[in-house]
């Protein structure tokens, strides 16, 4: 007798979920704000982690009383994203790839959501990978990022199943936050951040490799 699936689709995020890239984000933003003689700490990078990068970068700047202008933020995130590149190492979370392309070969449909701009996700997944999702929304890609629930509302569009069919790996409270608006269970991780600020999810593990049974025994 065949096991009725719980889910039909399986969208994750990037950074902090897949990769782990978080304390390259962070090194990434200290660096480039630092010239203009403002910091940010690993937990205001850690708890923006999906935001769109310009609202996160105009509360940086609002924070040191700085005008967020226009030919100002260009010129930050450009910075920001020359260190990114400099110092980024890819780094898998133990099972992630096996994970996904256990759940691609059983059927499942995938997603990528994350707030990172297409060309950057592109750099951060080698290929393969990257061509095992379905769907990939992207932070260049919708109008209102994460918490909004525009991006997970369109990942099950392009996946063309209702959201109530979709579950979601996270791994910060915006993430979470945009999951669940969009009518999805959501699982996190706290592979960035305590389970105290992930609690919004329906259930919070502390490896992805303990989501596998939950989801696809075979995995």
């Amino acid at each position: 007798m065949s096991r009725k699936k719980r889910f039909s689709a399986i969208i994750f995020d990037l950074d902090g979920v897949i990769v782990d890239s978080m304390p390259y984000h962070f090194i990434a933003w200290y660096e480039a704000l630092r010239p203009l003689g403002t910091r940010v700490s690993c937990f205001e990078v850690f708890a923006k982690e999906g935001e769109n990068w310009e609202k996160s970068l105009k509360e940086f700047l609002g924070k040191a009383g700085i005008a967020p202008k226009p030919a100002l933020l260009k010129k930050i995130f450009a910075s920001r994203q020359k260190i990114f590149k400099k110092y980024f190492r890819r780094h898998f979370f133990p099972g992630a790839a096996d994970f996904i392309f256990c759940l691609k070969k059983s059927g499942y449909r995938l997603g990528l959501v994350t707030g990172t701009p297409l060309a950057s996700a592109r750099t951060i997944l080698p290929e393969k990978l990257f061509a095992a999702f379905d769907a990939v929304v992207s932070g260049d890609s919708v109008k209102q990022g994460k918490p909004h629930p525009e991006p997970y509302l369109k990942a099950a569009r392009l996946l063309k199943l209702p959201p109530r069919e979709c579950a979601v790996i996270e791994n910060a409270p915006l993430g979470i936050e945009s999951a669940k608006k969009a009518g999805m269970f959501c699982f996190a991780v706290t592979t960035s951040l305590p389970a105290e600020y992930l609690r919004r999810a329906d259930c919070i593990v502390s490896d992805l490799r303990r989501i596998m049974p939950m989801i696809e025994k075979a995995c």
